[in-house]
């Protein structure tokens, strides 16, 4: 593989990596939010923060699976 391929493909993993663990600090927060109401208690946001929590969760999931699928791309590739 050429090392200008090589340079774009490695920078798209290091993107998806960024992607997922911005993802991930996003779930922690809410996660924070939600420990919170149990000493302030509020349904409505309750409920908007498991349902924030449950696709940020979906979309980790989804970028892990892309990682995956580009990475097995990417080592082909350098075959």
């Amino acid at each position: 593989m050429e090392q200008a391929k090589y340079d774009q493909m490695q920078g798209m993993l290091n993107k998806l990596e960024d992607i997922k663990n911005s993802q991930e600090s996003i779930i922690d927060k809410i996660n924070h939010v939600i420990t919170d109401l149990f000493q302030d208690p509020d349904k409505d946001l309750e409920k908007a923060m498991e349902a924030a929590h449950q696709k940020a969760s979906d979309n980790v999931e989804k970028i892990s699976e892309a990682i995956e699928a580009y990475e097995i791309k990417f080592n082909k590739a350098q075959l």
